[in-house]
């Protein structure tokens, strides 16, 4: 249906007007054909930006997204019926050319008004969420730390472990770090550092990169959740084996647009509508919402494999998909990351979308009945409470050991539950 909306029936507009254009300015009808033709250039240019930049990006994300180019084009399509079995009648043949092309341009201009309308609602991503707050060593991070003097210290000659680990993690060993390694580490160009240079001690290469990396020996200490099969799958097949070490609970949530007045659902409802069991809102007691649009996250990340867990055996569906323009300009199909819509729905962790992400404008729903706190994650009333972990080799140096020795003893245990989750202990 994409491909004869947008490809097939634009081309043919394009043709029939070009070609209609050149016609009457060649039996001396300048105006008529000087207006075909600049319609028609006009079109052409549109469609080439769009092919080009990729604006329609994700047609499905949104209900009805597609539907204003569509209903623009019904009227195009009839000219463009009545003008190839209409002869003899060249006045007929040109105002149906330009009821053709004018249909075109509504149906682009439908499409780049329902983009803006895309880009103007902000996503929940883990693409860029704000780091550079929980960088050690800048003034005014907000980094957690400890009351008293540290019991564990590293110095800079020392072979210090290299920690890697899941964005949402981030700020809990950078605190880690900021309280164990040695200030000296920590410059002006920390940013660099983290992003760029593979042998610099701490990093954040999200979870599926952080799993890779200390299978490959390029990290000592990942802090993730546990992992996917397909991870697991790696481990094995890369011959090393895995320890984990829990280091703190946090909860696994689900949430809406702040606006839906949804207070939360249950466990089979959740599992409904992401495998497209219930697709409407109004399945689920919402009036006036429509299409329920159920944002996923990219494969093998920390809340993906966290959400294949919840679903069990049930199958989710296909996720919303989204394009862009790759390094080399081919097109790239990836999960759309969560646009906070009226009506979507997305998951994360409760820390990330609390402290880290984009996320205003957007509200936790409880959990059978059960709303995602500190206290009902430290009870185990929130159903979704999952431990995350300090993964390390079986093979892993002294440095290392005395590290996560430190992470689950009462100084690191105090810096997770100041950072914000819940400790094991």
């Amino acid at each position: 249906m994409f491909f004869l909306v947008y490809v097939i029936l634009p081309a043919l507009a394009i043709a029939a007007t070009l070609i209609a254009g050149a016609v009457c300015v060649k039996k001396g009808r300048r105006r008529a054909g000087g207006i075909l033709l600049f319609a028609g250039g006009i079109a052409l240019w549109g469609i080439s930006q769009f092919f080009a930049t990729e604006w329609l990006a994700e047609k499905t994300v949104f209900p009805g997204g597609d539907l204003l180019p569509k209903l623009a084009l019904l009227p195009g399509a009839a000219a463009l019926a009545v003008l190839c079995f209409t002869k003899n009648k060249k006045r007929l043949k040109t105002a149906l050319s330009v009821v053709f092309a004018a249909a075109y341009l509504c149906g682009l201009g439908g499409v780049f008004l329902t983009q803006r309308k895309y880009d103007r609602n902000p996503s929940v991503s883990a693409a860029d969420p704000a780091l550079s707050r929980y960088f050690p060593g800048t003034a005014g991070n907000a980094l957690a730390g400890l009351d008293g003097a540290c019991s564990l210290s590293f110095a800079l000659n020392d072979d210090l472990p290299k920690l890697d680990g899941a964005t949402a993690l981030f700020p809990v060993y950078a605190a880690f770090a900021n309280a164990v390694y040695p200030a000296g580490l920590f410059g002006d160009e920390l940013w660099v550092s983290v992003v760029d240079d593979s042998a610099f001690p701490l990093k954040c290469s999200k979870t599926g990169g952080a799993y890779e990396r200390v299978l490959t020996g390029d990290a000592d200490m990942i802090f993730v959740a546990a992992p996917s099969e397909g991870q697991k799958r790696a481990a094995e097949e890369a011959g090393v084996k895995l320890r984990f070490t829990p280091v703190g609970k946090e909860a696994f949530v689900f949430f809406v647009n702040a606006e839906n007045p949804l207070p939360g659902l249950t466990g089979e409802q959740v599992r409904a509508v992401y495998s497209g069991r219930i697709r409407r809102w109004r399945e689920l007691g919402v009036k006036g919402l429509g299409k329920i649009v159920a944002f996923q996250r990219e494969e093998d990340s920390g809340s993906q494999s966290a959400m294949l867990r919840f679903m069990g055996d049930t199958p989710l569906m296909e996720a919303p998909r989204e394009s862009y323009l790759g390094a080399m300009g081919e097109i790239v199909e990836r999960t759309g990351d969560y646009r906070n819509f009226k009506n979507a729905i997305g998951y994360s962790f409760r820390f990330y979308c609390n402290e880290m992400a984009n996320a205003e404008g957007i509200r936790l729903l409880s959990l059978d009945g059960v709303a995602p706190t500190f206290e009902t994650i430290q009870s185990g009333e929130y159903p979704e409470t999952g431990v995350f972990y300090a993964v390390t080799r079986e093979d892993a140096d002294e440095n290392t050991l005395r590290l996560l020795d430190w992470v689950v003893g009462p100084e690191g245990q105090e810096l997770v539950e100041k950072t914000g989750y819940v400790p094991v202990g």
